[in-house]
């Protein structure tokens, strides 16, 4: 029966959550039996220019290190925020949520240049949870006994990385990229002369966005438009696995 319930809950994860996050644990399994090491994983520019290691520019992201806390908090984070914006503010744009990620992985490929980053899995996890935390700024936040509105997330888990002895450079350079997507695609659109910068290129949403044709209705006329949705305006969702809303 639970082996049902987890394929169920498994296969109702929305397409680009459901891809990433498997990826990441059949890749951290792969470490974890030997199959693969981190060596081979880790992003390193002369390798890749040199040697034409290219896999290096996706694994890097996909690896988040050994099986343990970190591991898990980070798959906690990974899949809720991941699946809670593909099924929130992107729902219905699957194509824009696929060019935020490519985004977010560009420039934090750009910025490890300069600060000789190993592994960008955590940064990218931080990057999905700010800019799920901005479109929600009013929803009350719980971790471990403290409330904070939803904004304050990522400032949150940068502290507690700190308590644990991590790197908060990780953090802060996921809070840099998120706050870049989010300025580029929510703030500057709005101010006066500002436009949109981020397009989404037309041959990835015909990949990933299939047209369908709508099936008449009963009276002959054309069924009503679905909506794609704009930011969040499904009902607020629980921020967080047993760190919901207040």
């Amino acid at each position: 029966m639970a082996q049902w319930s987890l394929q169920r809950e498994f296969m109702e994860m929305p397409p680009v959550t459901r891809i990433y996050t498997s990826a990441c644990v059949i890749t951290t399994l792969l470490v974890q039996m030997d199959i693969v090491t981190p060596f081979n994983l880790y992003f390193n520019p002369t390798l890749i220019t040199k040697h034409y290691q290219v896999w290096r520019l996706v694994t890097t992201f996909l690896f988040l290190g050994p099986i343990g806390f970190n591991f898990v908090l980070n798959m906690i984070f990974t899949y809720r925020y991941c699946r809670m914006l593909e099924e929130g503010s992107f729902r219905g744009r699957t194509a824009d949520f696929v060019l935020m990620m490519l985004f977010g992985g560009a420039c934090m490929l750009f910025f490890t240049m300069f600060f000789s980053l190993l592994f960008l899995g955590h940064a990218f996890t931080i990057m999905i949870v700010y800019v799920w935390a901005r479109r929600n700024p009013f929803i009350r936040m719980n971790f471990f006994g403290f409330t904070f509105n939803a904004p304050y997330l990522p400032w949150v888990l940068l502290g507690f990385s700190y308590l644990l002895g991590n790197s908060v450079v990780v953090d802060l350079l996921g809070i840099v990229v998120g706050h870049l997507y989010f300025f580029l695609e929510d703030v500057f659109p709005q101010r006066s002369g500002g436009v949109r910068i981020l397009k989404t290129p037309e041959f990835l949403r015909a990949l990933l966005e299939p047209q369908t044709v709508d099936p008449p209705s009963v009276d002959g006329g054309a069924a009503p438009a679905q909506d794609n949705g704009g930011p969040d305006d499904r009902p607020p969702q629980p921020g967080g696995f047993e760190w919901g809303p207040q």
